[in-house]
């Protein structure tokens, strides 16, 4: 083909060719700066397009360029009508014309970019996928984009014709170089920022942190203990081996499976965690585990004790705080377990790799034995057994209850004719007492033996003066630190009962109680209540006649803590309401004092003149300056000290009532419901409570004689120990038509 002439100074495309070819091919060759005018307009210069002169040259004969690394190709220059059917719009996007410059804001400097030779479509793609890690994604605007096309045009004619699987993949690289750029160059304006929240998170070193907290979650939840004393370092020096089989687990599970499967299995955990912590309440005031069939209404007078002993808005911040806590242990440790699973789940070798040690390890320690602190065995099991004994004691609570049910119906009195009961009692008034929290420890404990023994055996003469004579033994209650309804229940019926399902049971049941049989034949019975605020619908079941309670006793004067009344103030009106009313027929009264109960502070002084409790007024003055809840709760020795005084309160009381109101009918029965809390009676304290009869005829204590009680208030320590379900049977039996 002959040459074509050519215009004064425009260069032969052959020319033109070989400098295009001996750029690409030498490496050392500085590229060559953008147009400025492109920068000015905010026209974006293509990083991957070779700018060989003004924009407004024509490149119509300019030749396909050959990549590197490919031998040139001799092509024949295309005839005129070949140039006219290409492609124009190919022709007229390779131009990159200069608009005219338009004033730069300070805020959107502008940016020159430096031109990086690309050699093919797919190295672009890869050196914009490491942009978009680099650089923050910008808005989008329809002259953005339409301004990158043209960009993406220019790539395609310097690089020469494509492939048709590059131009197959040319709108995703546009899409990345869109994604790629920085905030602040398109018209759209400038990309918000991350928040200092998500830079803070987005760090790597957050990202560990995370994860490290994760991991000590559920170490700590699944090592977590049910008893307070065993909050110990030595607890937590443990493998569970619960971690590595769920981890191992999730790791191999879809990434959805996963997320579900770890989500209830954390929920589990931090039920684990709540129920636990439930049973160290438990154990350090009732002496045994929450039983989470049964337990959930003692919630309700939990929230009462604390309204009635620390005030309304400490009541709410309680019942707060029961709701809130466990849904921020189960939230967390949900997280914990599907932050850790997807970890593991993006390093599944290295994971199972390491769980598999972990259980490899914790089988070693396990068939070794091994154990570090407080010969508490290295290889942990905790959680996993704790779950199986606490679902089986559900299965065994549901199981129990049906047992009950036809125990309950199973009783040798029910059948009695009324002439036949209690005839050895005919014409006496039986007043039965609970004295609240009177257990064992009170009488034998170092700490409050020596006030209490003395008050028992000081009123043990007075009484004899007055021409009383007393026997005293002891009862195993089934309740311990509280929880004194299933006590008196307990004693009434002549059943164990032990939980609120028993109860709930044993009250909506017919069977014959102390007080139905008192009024079976033929006694007045009366329940005074000075701690219950409310109705009383078992009061019914029991058999009583009337129910006094704080609402109807009169008193104003103010409340001691709990305690609604002190008990000299409701000793007082059991005399003037019933006991001293001429003409009435024999009572049988129920009676528990409440003035021992917990937090003992402040504690009522005992008033030597009777007359002188009138409506309760006079014991404003004892509040005001008696001790505080706040004085004695910072130590242990305080708070026993506190509750052996109110124990000596409430003894004395009730002694010297014996004394100034008592005549030669009466025959009284008073006893502990149950031990104090842990705080005062110990870990290991037993269940025993003690009780006393007494009475002036002798032959009220002569129809006992066999059951070989002490003589005099105070149980002698190898006294007989009765279930106090058994003195039901044997009191009826003893006061029965057989005597």
């Amino acid at each position: 083909m002959q040459p074509t002439d050519l215009a004064d100074g425009q260069q032969h495309p052959d020319e033109q060719n070989d400098e295009d070819n001996s750029r690409k091919k030498s490496p050392g060759t500085p590229p060559e700066a953008p147009d400025e005018s492109a920068a000015v307009t905010g026209t974006p210069v293509d990083e991957g397009a070779v700018v060989d002169g003004p924009a407004e040259e024509s490149t119509e004969n300019d030749e396909p360029v050959a990549q590197a690394g490919e031998p040139a190709e001799t092509v024949d220059e295309p005839s005129a009508e070949a140039r006219e059917s290409a492609e124009p719009a190919t022709v007229a996007e390779s131009v990159v014309v200069a608009e005219p410059a338009e004033p730069v804001e300070a805020a959107e400097p502008a940016r020159v970019t430096t031109p990086v030779e690309i050699k093919s479509l797919p190295e672009m793609a890869a050196a914009t996928e490491v942009a978009v890690l680099d650089e923050a994604p910008a808005a989008d605007g329809s002259e953005g984009a339409a301004e990158k096309g043209g960009a993406a045009a220019e790539v395609s004619d310097t690089n020469g014709r494509a492939s048709d699987e590059d131009q197959g993949s040319g709108p995703r690289v546009q899409e990345e170089e869109e994604d790629a750029e920085t905030p602040g160059v398109t018209d759209a304006g400038p990309a918000r920022r991350p928040g200092l929240l998500r830079r803070i998170f987005g760090l790597r070193v957050a990202s560990v942190g995370f994860t490290v907290l994760a991991a000590g979650v559920l170490f700590v939840a699944l090592l977590w203990p049910n008893v307070l004393k065993r909050l110990t370092l030595g607890n937590f020096a443990r493998i569970p081996i619960e971690a590595a089989i769920a981890l191992l687990v999730l790791i191999f599970l879809p990434r959805r499976v996963r997320v579900v499967v770890g989500t209830l299995l954390g929920v589990m955990l931090g039920w684990l965690v709540v129920e636990k912590s439930l049973d160290m309440g438990f154990f350090e005031t009732l002496a045994r585990p929450f039983d989470p069939v049964l337990d959930w209404v003692l919630f309700d007078d939990a929230y009462g004790f604390v309204r009635d002993s620390y005030g309304q808005a400490s009541a709410y911040g309680a019942a707060a705080g029961i709701v809130l806590l466990p849904l921020v242990v189960i939230v967390l440790c949900v997280w914990a377990l599907l932050r850790l699973a997807a970890v593991g789940a993006r390093h599944r070798r290295g994971t199972a790799a390491a769980m598999g040690t972990v259980t490899l390890a914790w089988a070693l320690t396990l068939t070794l034995g091994v154990q570090f602190f407080d010969s508490i065995p290295v290889a942990a099991r905790s959680s996993a057994t704790y779950a199986y004994d606490r679902a089986w004691q559900a299965r065994a609570g549901i199981a129990n209850e049906a047992e009950f049910a036809k125990e309950v119906n199973v009783d040798a009195f029910g059948g009695v004719p009324a002439d036949q009961l209690l005839t050895g009692l005919k014409g006496k008034d039986f007043v039965l007492t609970f004295v609240e929290s009177y257990g064992r420890n009170a009488v034998e404990a170092p700490e409050m033996a020596p006030g209490v023994d003395a008050v028992l055996d000081g009123g043990t003469q007075k009484l004899e003066q007055a021409g009383f004579a007393a026997r005293s033994g002891w009862l195993t209650s089934p309740t311990f630190g509280g929880n004194s309804w299933l006590a008196h229940s307990t004693l009434m019926s002549g059943l164990w009962i032990n939980n609120q399902g028993r109860y709930r049971n044993l009250t909506a049941s017919n069977r014959l109680t102390l007080a139905s049989a008192f009024k079976k034949a033929s006694w007045d019975t009366v329940s005074v209540m000075p701690g219950a605020t409310r109705a009383w619908p078992e009061g019914g079941f029991y058999g009583f006649n009337r129910v006094w309670d704080s609402r109807n006793l009169g008193y104003q004067g103010p409340k001691f803590s709990w305690a609604q009344m002190p008990d000299q103030y409701t000793l007082k009106q059991l005399a003037e309401r019933e006991y001293t009313k001429p003409g009435r027929q024999p009572l049988m009264v129920e009676m528990p004092l409440i003035s021992s109960h917990t937090p003992w502070a402040p504690v009522p002084t005992y008033l030597e003149d009777w007359d002188q409790v009138g409506d309760g007024s006079v014991y404003a003055d004892q509040v005001a300056n008696g001790t505080r809840k706040a004085d004695i709760w910072s130590s242990t020795s305080k708070v026993r000290r506190e509750y052996g005084r109110s124990i000596e309160y409430t003894l004395t009381s009730l002694i010297n009532w014996v004394e100034k109101y008592g005549d030669d009918n009466l025959v009284m029965v008073f006893l502990g419901d149950h031990q104090p809390s842990s705080v005062v009676a110990g870990q290991d304290a037993s269940h025993d409570v003690p009780i006393t009869i007494l009475a002036k005829d002798p032959a009220v204590l002569d129809k006992i004689a066999d059951w070989n009680w002490s003589e005099g208030l105070r149980p002698a320590t190898d006294a007989p120990v009765w279930p106090m379900s058994d003195f039901r049977d044997r009191f009826l039996t003893a006061y029965g038509s057989k005597h």
